[in-house]
């Protein structure tokens, strides 16, 4: 399916739910959808490679980092997971590093930004749980769609 949000906007009128404009996109696939699985953390990335070393089967991985702008929680090692292990994209409320080399990378990644530090390791943060940001609720087993365009979710998968 080629992904472009203005359309499914469009075409599913009431059904979709618009993410507030907040990210910039840093991965080699620029538009990307699929089932949300979602992580509430702060600072420390410890569950965002657990995750990403589980079978995606296509799924995207939502990431409330509490719009930290502090150190990244996704770095060219953890995407590289998520390449591996077939998920379709990655969404940070917060922000990435390695961004040259995830660029590179077959998968979407969405961030507010970059940051050189890299996070704590404690193992603390939820996961499978809903998160809300920009103006929406992200629920795990929902949708979500992304391209140059913006965020989109809804309920069920969109044709």
């Amino acid at each position: 399916m080629d992904i472009h949000t203005a359309d499914l906007c469009d075409e599913h009128t009431g059904l979709v739910r618009v993410c507030q404009p907040m990210f910039r996109s840093f991965g080699g696939r620029t538009a990307f959808g699929g089932a949300i699985a979602t992580l509430k953390l702060f600072e420390d990335n410890s569950l965002v490679r657990t995750a990403l070393e589980g079978p995606g089967g296509g799924r995207v991985l939502v990431i409330d980092g509490g719009g930290s702008l502090r150190c990244a929680l996704v770095g060219d090692q953890i995407a590289k997971l998520g390449v591996k292990n077939g998920w379709a994209g990655i969404v940070v409320y917060g922000c990435i590093r390695d961004s040259a080399a995830i660029a590179e990378m077959d998968i979407g990644v969405m961030a507010l930004g970059t940051h050189p530090m890299k996070t704590v390791k404690k193992g603390l943060g939820e996961a499978d749980v809903p998160v809300s940001f920009g103006g929406i609720t992200f629920q795990p087993g929902e949708f979500l769609y992304a391209d140059g365009d913006g965020v989109i979710v809804a309920a069920r998968a969109l044709d």
